[in-house]
């Protein structure tokens, strides 16, 4: 037992301490698991002081072989000890750094660990001096009170011989006394409060809660963290088992053995030579709650004005929950091997939250829960040096492993194209390793098969405009619903007949990029079902030397239907897009798609209803067909239906919803 010299002395908190308190108590924290975690985090940053203070003064006294945390939980009791044999506290500091808000020492100590590394440099001391310290933040200690009604800190510093006792309830006040038989180091004595409760308080005192969470927020830790469990004793040799355990004493017999709760084993600070893909795999497993195998283990570790390093993992398989508005993304984040927040969305971009890992930094800006980070520029210079090799790792996936890359695009395109909106800071990067299909296998069907097989692999847009034919100067691209769907559009005929390859882009987010990059490496992005496409010295002309029907010839026909469709078009005009079939359907050079009218509308936003331009094929047998009735007899019975039909036609063929399907279908089958 420790004794107490009588020497008493009730002192009030300071009145920032008190409201902070208070707030600690009923709101700062949103997980009440985090004391542990913090004052876990004060007994590392002791036993490095400690470390670091016998290196550096031979005379100190200390034994620094078994330098540890350890956990003491008593169910009946209702107590919880978290014990340490590092550097301690004298009076003074405790008074200083407990009884006043927001001073852990840290900052004393940084100083510190600077001279000390100067003097490592100059071989003074060892490469140890530089140890690892955490808990700078300076009020991790007052967590206790959301899960104690009353707090007890013993401490001595080493090198002194009378310790100190400090006692509060949270309230007003604080005691103080001298302790003259406490050890080395400083324990911290919790008189929990019960589980459960109003507080809905897990059971601290319970063994597996306190596994639960070390293993959550400490695992990483550097020094042991241990606690003595109780185990059944082993049956004695020979025991048959048929003895009466009522009768038998050796029934309720147990042993108390020591063990470790955390594994230490920070696989982002050991070279990735020295990890083998078992270990990375299973570490991957752990953090993502994924069973897959990760497709890319991704290390970084920066120098320099600030430090930090990162262990990421490119998964194999599509999380279930990807494309939930509700889905949790970002990294997990660790200062100095301490767990500060499981999904770090400030250090991770949208289209990257299929990438897990951690980001472990040595100091980073935050605020007093340690669990909400500051916007500031050392954290976007982190995400940003995030980004840019995760994309670098993508692109050695594509290079070396372009099967495997192929998977990994078909599950991860859509997302990774929503950077091209959102970071143009790494659109090129994004660019690089973007693989879209194209219309290139019926254009270059005679490479064969392994040409065909190649194209059906996809295409960069750099790529894209190496095999631009000649009087070519835009990069030409079509959306759609699906590829079938693209590829059977009328507005590819004649980009088909002339060799033009044109990119077909399936994915919703297609939509949007495209205007929002541009263009690439000075070639504008051009839809084919947008604007008047003239092909005129483009490609191979194939229809050179047949007759073309005077456009004039068809004034007439085009003012008629412009009326008579005034209702559900805006423009009716000849096309230079048609070679096969008889109508299309475009846009204005900026207008929407149907598709991209159709999720906005879905999304809940209300659209005005926009009319698109109809082509005509003059060279079409029923459009030629047409001009000739009209020309006879411009009131003749069933042209007014021909157009409808025309112009309903059309508008299915590029994926859009007719106004009225029932009436068309009637006039189609009426036409028969």
């Amino acid at each position: 037992m420790s004794q107490h010299t009588g020497n008493a002395e009730t002192r009030e908190f300071q009145a920032e301490t008190r409201q902070l308190l208070d707030l600690m108590i009923h709101s700062i924290y949103s997980n009440p698991d985090t004391f542990l975690r913090e004052v876990i985090s004060n007994s590392s940053d002791a036993l490095d002081k400690l470390r670091l203070a016998a290196l550096q003064d031979s005379t100190l006294g200390v034994d620094a072989s078994d330098l540890h945390i350890e956990l003491i939980p008593d169910e009946q009791a209702r107590t919880l000890v978290i014990r340490d044999n590092g550097i301690g506290m004298s009076r003074e500091e405790v008074v200083d750094l407990i009884g006043t808000l927001a001073k852990s020492g840290t900052g004393q100590m940084r100083e510190a660990l600077s001279a000390a590394r100067a003097a490592q440099e100059s071989g003074e001391i060892s490469e140890q001096a530089t140890a690892d310290l955490i808990g700078q933040f300076g009020i991790g200690f007052y967590s206790t009170f959301m899960v104690s009604d009353s707090v007890t800190l013993v401490t001595r510093k080493a090198g002194e011989s009378v310790g100190t006792r400090w006692v509060s309830s949270g309230e007003e006040t604080y005691t103080i006394e001298e302790d003259s038989d406490a050890p080395q180091g400083t324990s911290v004595i919790l008189q929990l409060k019960p589980a459960g409760g109003d507080a809905a308080l897990p059971d601290y005192a319970d063994e597996n809660t306190l596994r639960r969470v070390v293993r959550t927020y400490s695992d990483f830790i550097a020094w042991p963290i241990r606690m003595e469990v109780e185990r059944p004793a082993p049956e004695p040799e020979g025991d048959t088992g048929d003895h009466d355990e009522a009768n038998d004493p050796s029934a309720e017999n147990s042993i108390t053995e020591t063990v470790t709760l955390n594994s230490q084993k920070a696989l982002w600070t050991r070279p990735k030579s020295e990890v083998s893909d078992e270990e990375y795999a299973e570490f991957y497993r752990h953090i993502s709650h994924a069973w897959d195998e990760p497709l890319e283990t991704i290390t970084l570790k920066a120098e320099g004005t600030f430090e930090y390093q990162a262990l990421l993992f490119l998964p194999s398989q599509v999380p279930f929950d990807l494309f939930s508005p509700d889905v949790k993304r970002g990294v997990q984040l660790y200062v100095r091997r301490v767990f500060i927040m499981d999904d770090c969305e400030e250090l991770v971009p949208p289209f990257l939250r299929f990438v897990k890992g951690i980001v472990d930094a040595q100091d980073l800006s935050l605020n007093v829960s340690r669990e909400i980070l500051q916007q500031d520029r050392q954290i976007r210079a982190i995400r940003k040096r995030l980004v840019k090799r995760v994309l670098q790792a993508i692109e050695q996936v594509k290079r070396d492993r372009p099967e495997e890359f192929r998977s990994f695009w078909a599950n991860f395109g859509a997302v990774l194209k929503e950077g091209l909106i959102a970071d143009v800071d790494a659109r090129d990067q994004l660019l690089a390793v973007s693989t879209f299909a194209s219309t290139r296998p019926a254009v270059e069907s005679a490479e064969g098969a392994e040409g065909a097989a190649d194209a059906e692999a996809g295409t960069t847009i750099a790529e894209y405009i190496s095999r631009m034919v000649d009087g070519q100067e835009e990069i030409y691209y079509l959306t759609g619903t699906s590829r079938a769907a693209v590829e059977s559009s009328p507005h590819l005929e004649a980009f088909r007949a002339r060799g033009v390859e044109v990119l077909v882009l399936t994915d919703p987010v297609d939509e949007v990029w495209v205007d929002a990059v541009g263009e690439v490496e000075g070639k504008r992005l051009r839809s084919v079902a947008k604007g008047d496409v003239d092909l005129s010295g483009i490609g191979a002309d194939t229809q050179d030397g047949e007759d073309q029907p005077d456009a004039a010839e068809f004034t007439d026909l085009l003012t008629w239907l412009g009326e008579e469709l005034e209702d559900e078009v805006k423009q009716v005009r000849l096309s230079h897009r048609l070679t096969e079939s008889a109508a299309c359907m475009v846009g204005d050079e900026f207008d929407m798609t149907p598709q991209l009218e159709a999720m906005y509308r879905a999304s809940g936003m209300e659209l005005p209803t926009s009319k698109r331009i109809l082509e005509l094929n003059p060279s079409h047998p029923l459009v030629e067909r047409l001009r000739r009735q009209h020309a006879e007899d411009p009131s003749a019975d069933g042209l007014a239906d021909t157009a409808r039909l025309i112009s309903g036609a059309a508008v299915l063929a590029e994926g859009g919803t007719l106004a009225d399907p029932a009436a068309f279908a009637k006039l189609l089958v009426d036409r028969i």
